[in-house]
């Protein structure tokens, strides 16, 4: 009686093909390894260490082997699955970009230390005192430093730790006790004496800042010595200039506390307001006569 191969069905072999031959690999590879270690066995030339050895070095070439022939066997595999790894470790980077850009500018913060709680600062166009900080946010209590109050707005700006590697980070914490305070005074043309105006603004400024002279002067030595840079004060200024449209200018600068910038900007104007029109009904008045 004769046998029919035709008959025997190779489908699940052609559609396990990789299975079967890596099984057939392993077996193959497992009994030549078998051999040639009972062949180093039955050698009574070598000494047993050097059996040992030798057996040793077997494993580790037949363990390579096999692994190399696995991986070759399961190469298109692979392929497929590492092509499949990179799509989502880019799509993990895409979706999570925000979140790494957090943590690496927490690394950044830690690392530089550029302020701490407490501080006032200012981070791309938000600045305020900084209440907290974490892994992932910067807190800022909003402090009115461009419109020149210095006080708390009652806003709290959460900022996400990636600004921190992509805006300028400015540590603005001396500013908490004195600042270098600028304001201008603008006054249409009249027929009076600017730079009598600008050493009455300057009289002004020096009986209100005669209480803290002795400490804006040594506060303004101790911040050029910790920043090593020459700022400006404590001495007030005075600068005069023009506009286009033939405006005149006081720009006042001084170094005062904080808290009392404001009040005495409202006090050096309302003086100068006093003594413009005082000057200029007097030069009204000449011109009448």
């Amino acid at each position: 009686m004769s046998f029919d191969f035709n008959q025997i069905d190779f489908t699940f072999l052609k559609e396990h093909s990789q299975v079967v031959l890596t099984i057939i690999w392993i077996l193959v590879s497992l009994v030549i390894r078998s051999s040639v270690k009972r062949a180093i066995r039955d050698t009574k030339k070598l000494e047993h260490d050097s059996k040992r050895q030798k057996i040793n070095t077997i494993d580790n070439i037949f363990n390579m082997v096999l692994f190399v022939g696995v991986v070759f066997i399961w190469l298109s595999e692979l392929q497929n699955l590492a092509l499949s790894i990179a799509a989502f470790m880019v799509a993990l980077v895409i979706a999570t970009k925000e979140f790494i850009q957090c943590i690496v500018g927490a690394f950044y913060k830690a690392s530089t230390r550029p302020f701490r709680v407490g501080d006032w600062v200012k981070i791309g166009h938000f600045e305020g005192e900084v209440t907290d900080s974490d892994w992932l946010t910067t807190t800022l209590f909003e402090v009115d430093m461009s419109g020149g109050s210095y006080q708390y707005t009652g806003r709290t700006s959460v900022i996400p730790n990636g600004l921190l590697m992509t805006h300028t980070v400015q540590n603005l914490n001396y500013t908490r006790r004195y600042v270098t305070h600028v304001f201008s005074i603008t006054r249409q043309t009249d027929e009076v004496n600017l730079f009598k105006a600008k050493d009455q603004i300057l009289k002004r400024i020096k009986e209100y800042s005669e209480h803290f002279k002795e400490v804006a002067i040594r506060y303004n030595s101790l911040i050029e010595k910790r920043l090593d840079i020459k700022i400006s004060g404590p001495e007030p200024s005075v600068r005069i200039t023009t506009t286009p449209e033939g405006y005149n200018v006081f720009t006042v600068s001084l170094f005062c506390p904080t808290e009392e910038a404001l009040e005495i900007e409202q006090k050096v104007t309302e003086d100068f307001m006093g003594f413009w029109f005082e000057e200029a009904r007097k030069q009204r008045l000449i011109t009448v006569q």
